[in-house]
């Protein structure tokens, strides 16, 4: 079984409400869905979706990355050999981890379909009970608007609420004492400040959060300021989580080495694919850190695959952010999945071969 051709299409979905993050707002949910096909007739998917206010990457770079250096750099390869597969795209070119993000998701995708595995046990875990719970991701808005949103999404199943901030670090802690006060005390309430305190002020924030009532803090401060992390995390109070400062194996042991966070943030996309992801997950669990499997966020597909990393990891113990499909008006990939989610705080794990998203045949 060789690789023998790629396809790809665009793929757009309406946010229910524009996403708004401090670096930026989309209106819809774009991603590059891609097919790879072996000589033998099979098929693997994969997706990537380029949130360029988060990852500066486009989108017509991205579908050039693919088309004209990764995928190419894969035909005519095994597509089980994954440490191979990412030695040639590395070979090919420079970064573009959302291409090659893509691809690995498709290689994985292809490997389970061809092992009769579910992702999960591709990735090392063990059968689970079928469920997975998300955290549900609230995104810029007034504070009556945020602090609704996180209450209702609550009472629905959801114990763990992601509010989106770092605009206006008083107005922060504002909506963090209105939300702890609506929500039940059993649910777990964290910020993402998306880099958005200024070194002077972060840790005098981060000390009214914590009392506030906030349990964890994410990506506070500039990506490249491990050292100002470092001294946040040592005061206490909250937890750590680095995201926009784990963009590679090498930035998450740099973190490690200067104790950086206490939780990284492993977004699939950002760092490659479920190959590199795992990489970054065994360092974590090395150094005794947990894991939260992140995304930007994306459609069925590679939310899927975030689904399975984060069942397959036992250190990962917050709750993955696996809302990108229930945040568009319709899902076009892998909806089944997501259906019960909004009421239940779960996500159905699919135990099918695979990705389990369900998509056959070809994609042009």
């Amino acid at each position: 079984m060789k690789i023998a051709s790629f396809h790809t299409r665009v793929v757009r979905a309406r946010y229910r409400r524009p996403f708004v993050i401090s670096s930026g707002t989309s209106p819809d949910l774009v991603s590059l869905v891609v097919e790879v096909r072996t000589t033998d007739g099979a098929s693997g998917f994969g997706e990537a979706s380029p949130m360029t206010a988060y990852t500066g990457e486009t989108l017509a770079g991205l579908c050039a990355a693919v088309t004209e250096h990764v995928a190419p750099a894969l035909v005519g390869r095994d597509p089980r050999d994954l440490a191979g597969a990412h030695a040639a795209m590395d070979a090919a070119i420079r970064g573009q981890h959302l291409a090659k993000a893509a691809l690995d998701l498709a290689l994985h995708d292809l490997a389970g379909r061809a092992a009769g595995w579910p992702a999960h046990l591709l990735l090392g875990g063990g059968q689970v009970a079928g469920t997975v719970p998300t955290t549900w991701v609230v995104g810029l808005g007034t504070l009556d608007e945020m602090a609704e949103e996180a209450a209702r999404y609550a009472a629905a199943g959801f114990r763990h609420v992601k509010l989106k901030g770092g605009d206006d670090p008083a107005l922060d802690v504002e909506l963090v004492t209105t939300v702890r006060k609506a929500v039940p005390e059993s649910v777990e309430l964290s910020l993402d400040a998306n880099e958005g305190y200024a070194p002077g002020e972060a840790a005098r924030t981060v000390a009214r959060l914590a009392d506030a009532g906030l349990d964890l803090v994410e990506q506070p401060l500039p990506r490249w300021d491990l050292e100002g992390l470092a001294a946040l995390r040592a005061r206490g109070g909250v937890r750590v989580m680095a995201d926009e400062s784990v963009q590679s194996a090498h930035d998450a042991l740099e973190v490690v080495r200067r104790g950086a966070a206490d939780v990284l943030n492993i977004k699939i996309l950002k760092v490659g694919g479920l190959y590199r992801a795992r990489q970054i997950a065994a360092l974590a669990e090395t150094a005794g850190l947990a894991v939260k499997v992140g995304t930007m966020p994306e459609l069925g597909v590679a939310t899927l695959a975030a689904a399975h990393l984060s069942a397959a990891l036992p250190h990962a113990t917050v709750p993955p952010d696996l809302v990108g499909p229930l945040l568009v008006e319709d899902e076009p990939l892998a909806p089944a999945p997501f259906a019960g989610t909004p009421g239940t705080g779960l996500v159905e794990l699919p135990l099918t071969p695979g990705l389990g998203h369900g998509l056959e045949g070809s994609t042009d």
